[in-house]
Parts: C-alpha cells; sequence; structure tokens
C-alpha cells in the first residue's frame, strides 16, 4: 500500500469515536487492569488515539503520556481534555519519542500491529525498555493470528449492510513479510468512503523473542483484561518486565 505512515489511518478518521465498527468497548477492564500496574504512578500509551483508554487511566491518578502518528487524531483527543490530563506526543510511536522513566507503556486493541516490519516492532520494544523505569511493564494486547484467515493472497467480505450503508473490506496478505493491506469501503447513497490499513500480524512467541532480545523477558500471558486463561484464540493480554537488577 503505496504511501501508508505512521499518521495514514488516523487522518483518514476525522470522526473516529463515532465509527461503530472502530471503537472497541473495554476500556473499564482495560483501565481496571492497567491501573494495577502504574498504581500512583506514570504510564505511557503507543498509538493513543482519541484517548479511549488514556483519559479513564489518567483519571485514576496515573500520570499519563500518549503518542499518537497522526495529528488529526492527536486534535480529537486533545478536544475531549479539560485540563493537563493526558500529555499528547505527535510522533512515529516505533521510536517511542517521550523522556521517561514510566512504570507502564501499553499499546491496546492491536496497535503495535501498525508498525509495519519486525525491525520497527523490536525498535519499539527496544525503545520501550529504555524509557521503563526498572520493575516497570510493557503490556500488549493483541490478536492471535488465525491461519484459516491466512490461506489466501487476498479477500473481500461483508461487514455490514443496511437500506442506505454497505460496509466491506478487501486486503492482500504477504505472508513472507506478514503483512496484510486492508480498505475498508463505506457505500452510502451519499457517495463512498474509503479508510485504509496495514497491518503486520505477529504471533505470540515472535513477541516473546521480541522481549528477550530488549530486556524485558514475559511476565505473564492472559485472554483478556480479567486473567481469563490464555487458549491461543482470540485476543491476548502480554506484559513483559524489566528486571530491577
Amino acid at each position: 500500500m503505496r504511501g501508508w505512515n505512521a499518521a495514514t489511518f488516523g487522518d483518514t478518521m476525522p470522526d473516529y469515536d463515532l465509527q461503530d465498527w472502530a471503537v472497541a468497548t473495554d476500556e473499564a477492564e482495560a483501565t481496571e487492569f492497567l491501573a494495577g500496574y502504574a498504581k500512583d504512578g506514570s504510564a505511557l500509551e503507543l498509538g493513543v488515539g482519541t484517548g479511549r483508554v488514556a483519559i479513564p487511566l489518567a483519571g485514576r491518578g496515573v500520570r499519563t503520556t500518549g503518542i499518537e502518528g497522526s495529528r488529526a487524531m492527536a486534535d480529537q483527543l486533545e478536544r475531549k481534555l479539560s485540563g493537563g490530563e493526558v500529555r499528547v506526543v505527535v510522533g512515529d510511536f516505533a521510536d517511542v519519542p517521550a523522556e521517561g522513566p514510566f512504570d507502564l507503556v501499553y499499546c491496546v486493541f492491536n496497535t503495535f500491529l501498525l508498525l509495519l516490519s519486525q525491525e520497527q516492532q523490536v525498535r519499539c520494544f527496544r525503545r520501550a525498555a529504555e524509557v521503563l523505569a526498572p520493575g516497570g511493564v510493557f503490556v500488549l494486547q493483541l490478536s492471535v493470528p488465525q491461519p484459516y484467515l491466512l490461506t489466501d493472497r487476498q479477500s473481500m467480505h461483508t461487514l455490514s449492510v443496511g437500506l442506505d450503508r454497505l460496509v466491506l473490506f478487501a486486503a492482500t496478505h504477504d505472508p513472507v513479510h506478514q503483512r496484510v493491506d486492508r480498505q475498508q469501503v463505506v457505500m452510502t447513497e451519499a457517495g463512498n468512503r474509503l479508510h485504509p490499513l496495514a497491518y503486520r500480524y505477529v504471533w505470540p512467541s515472535e513477541l516473546d523473542l521480541m522481549g528477550e532480545l530488549a530486556g524485558l523477558p514475559l511476565s505473564g500471558r492472559w485472554g483478556g483484561w480479567q486473567g481469563e486463561r490464555f487458549t491461543g484464540a482470540g485476543m491476548h493480554v502480554s506484559v513483559y518486565q524489566k528486571p530491577t537488577g
């Protein structure tokens, strides 16, 4: 997908919070889980978006910073803030352009997959390790890749059908680089809208190796924010911890 960069997704979503197909609804559970690690310290969200998790986490007394690649998306977040609850940094979160130390660095809802190469993902792990305080944790919420969805080089499926609205997903798959380029097409009587998305899927075992390379060994993995047993399907929440010594 030529022209894709860290800002593309957010720049095509000027009304992200209004898209019921785009927004997760697990912020209460995520906030409770993350606050348990941050306590009354500091946290950094990678790919903060419009602050779905960062704002309630800051409301728990956690000093929260968010990195966002899209100025348009960051503007949506800043319009929600009444003061300085969340400090917003616009930049590529592969480089983690924020000064630590943080007690918690986290990335939710598959946002980590927007880093499109293994090199970028490894770099992100290493930078997260650099800005974490000793004993701090890096938390990732990701989908486990499902092999049956990755057997074809191209695919199309229908997300929703209405009297005046049709939403389609069209995608191409590069198995060598574990990359999917996807276009969401929203068709209405008023016209069509395109929402591109590119991502690199990553297996849990590969994540664990990235953590080891960065000096962040796996501390725990669950099937969700409430400590559900990890079964190898659906979403997982993985915690990588920086040694205290």
